[in-house]
């Protein structure tokens, strides 16, 4: 009686190989975009839990971001991209919104769409 094949073929694992290679390039490419999105969103978190943060104007805001996002290496967005409003409450809110396009690989694209507020 003949054994039955165990495992799989050179072919199979070539393409499985290539498969992971592909996930993991996609991976470098994606999470440092995501990395700074985190970043973004703790800025606007520690911006909203200051003591003054309710009395200060909107150019001081601006200004207070982009001191912070210098800190933080954020390139993607500044202070003057931030949309500053109040809630119900009359408190104020500051949401971010970007879009950031990386290119993978010939004519491949991501489309990565983030948003953040500090009424999270």
């Amino acid at each position: 009686m003949l054994a039955k094949q165990k495992g799989m073929t050179f072919l199979g694992f070539i393409i499985v190989v290539i498969a992971a290679l592909l996930l993991i390039l996609v991976g470098i490419k994606i999470v440092p975009n995501y990395i700074e999105f985190l970043s973004v969103k703790k800025t606007l978190v520690s911006m909203s839990s200051e003591s003054s943060f309710d009395n200060m104007t909107n150019s001081e805001i601006i200004q207070s971001f982009d001191q912070k996002a210098n800190i933080h290496d954020i390139t993607v967005i500044n202070g003057r991209d931030l949309i500053i409003a109040s809630d119900a409450n009359g408190n104020k809110v500051i949401f971010a919104q970007y879009e950031v396009v990386e290119p993978l690989a010939f004519n491949l694209s991501a489309l990565m769409d983030f948003k953040a507020s500090t009424a999270e």
